[in-house]
């Protein structure tokens, strides 16, 4: 596992339209891209041709992470997605070496460890899936399960294999049942180099365009996606209001260590 040439990249904007300047929030006195990078760090310990770095197009990000210690590089370009992003700077400051792997973390995943990005990656490893990624199971949580921001995904557990992914509350049940099963996509993607540098040459897609989630372009076009799955607690930030969610979850933590 050690041998395996793990890229991993963490694209940060600086616009948002819910949440302007959410690589910089301050959660607990630690910016949330600090956060993200220190955890994602880890995976150099056990993976030890690992590198990582985040994506930025914004200078006052940049100067951020370079602060702090950080690796960073630097892509301007006006693209649709995260994807297409790390895709330039594979391209453009990480050719210099043959990887395996190329991980896409997104840069408002605070909760990440860096053991779930090392498991993701000895997985693709030992699969033929064109990308893979990470959901969590729950059962109930009908708020969650109604959360459009919380993407859901139609998850195979018999061939480990993502079928499709929604904002939507799916699976629908048509009969009433005791509990209902689903499963949480959490927003990290292995891509195998080659499909990263297809997949960002592809048009934007008919579903990709409706749901505006850009992994439905890769199963439109016939790529596989299979998943790990995780009970690790993870939560993203997509507006303001989740900073004091995310607050609670690290005091809890604090308590029972």
């Amino acid at each position: 596992m050690n041998e395996l040439r793990v890229l991993v990249l963490i694209p940060a904007r600086y616009a948002s339209s819910r949440f302007p300047g959410k690589p910089l929030a301050k959660i607990s006195k630690k910016s949330m891209i600090q956060r993200v990078y220190e955890n994602c760090l880890g995976i150099k310990d056990q993976l030890t041709h690992s590198v990582v770095s985040v994506v930025t197009d914004d200078s006052r990000i940049e100067e951020h992470v370079k602060d702090f210690g950080g690796e960073v590089v630097r892509v301007d370009d006006d693209v649709a997605s995260g994807s297409e992003r790390i895709a330039l700077a594979l391209e453009r400051f990480y050719s210099n070496k043959e990887w395996d792997f190329v991980i896409n973390v997104q840069g408002d995943e605070p909760l990440i460890e860096s053991d779930l990005l090392s498991r993701l990656a000895q997985y693709h490893s030992e699969s033929n899936f064109d990308l893979a990624t990470v959901v969590k199971p729950f059962s109930g949580f009908e708020e969650d399960h109604n959360d459009s921001n919380k993407v859901k995904a139609i998850y195979s557990p018999v061939r480990g294999q993502c079928l499709y992914f929604s904002r939507a509350r799916l699976p629908y049940y048509r009969e009433e049942v005791k509990s209902q099963d689903w499963f949480l996509h959490i927003g990290i993607y292995s891509f195998r180099p080659k499909a990263l540098k297809e997949f960002c040459k592809l048009e934007g897609s008919y579903y990709e365009n409706i749901e505006k989630l850009e992994q439905l372009r890769a199963l439109e076009n016939g790529y596989t996606i299979g998943a790990v799955t995780t009970d690790m607690t993870l939560m993203g930030v997509d507006v303001p209001e989740d900073i004091a969610k995310l607050e609670g979850v690290l005091r809890e933590r604090e308590i029972k260590s």
